[in-house]
């Protein structure tokens, strides 16, 4: 199911969101380095480049800048789960999907991942920044239910695509926070998703097994 055109940007929202995506990397960059309690609003300001009226008008708090990031690796993995070709089985699918948005590539460097690992280190200590994540996690999964629907030709507001796209979404989340915890390099993200989607086989597909 091939992603809908998106209509060109104005050069004024090309420039908003050239700042918001400034904002938002140094943000992360700050957050990784000394930690959300270490990090103000102010400091995420000088360091970007603008000031502080400025970054309160795209951001309301300091967590919630790091928001369009989160939201960015989860958008690539389901924009190429969309562009999978029809008559895909589903779990080749999301393996396909997950690992081309979790390895490093020109479009998602080890960087991107680097302060990836560094923000989810620093969510237990803040319960703004977890909230962020969560709250990225939902829109996720929100934005999955589509998507799931027409590989999987069933109605998007069905249970069976409700429980699936909390299952997948779920594989993903938890797969990215073990690698974030631990020490192994960005392949080890794919490779743990991979990990995850496989050991959900039976309810990703509805191969269930009655009980005895």
């Amino acid at each position: 199911m091939a992603e809908p055109e998106r209509p060109a940007l104005s050069l004024t929202e090309r420039r908003k969101a050239a700042t918001q995506q400034e904002i938002a990397l140094t943000a992360a960059r700050l957050f990784s380095e000394r930690g959300a309690d270490g990090t103000t609003a102010e400091d995420i300001a000088r360091t970007a480049g603008v000031s502080l009226r400025t970054f309160y008008r795209y951001f309301r708090t300091k967590e919630d800048a790091v928001a369009p990031l989160l939201a960015d690796g989860s958008r690539q993995w389901i924009e190429l789960l969309a562009a999978t070709a029809p008559g895909t089985p589903l779990l080749p699918a999301l393996l396909d999907s997950a690992r081309g948005s979790l390895d490093p590539s020109p479009g998602r460097p080890a960087a991107a991942l680097a302060w990836t690992r560094g923000l989810l280190r620093a969510m237990p200590d803040d319960p703004a920044l977890r909230d962020v994540w969560h709250r990225t996690q939902h829109d996720a999964e929100t934005a999955l239910r589509p998507v799931l629907a027409g590989l999987a030709d069933l109605p998007p507001d069905s249970l069976d695509i409700r429980l699936l796209a909390a299952a997948a979404n779920a594989a993903m989340r938890v797969a990215v926070e073990a690698w974030a915890a631990g020490d192994t390099d960005p392949a080890g993200a794919a490779e743990l998703a991979e990990t995850a989607f496989r050991r959900l086989t039976g309810p990703l597909t509805g191969q269930l097994t009655e009980p005895d």
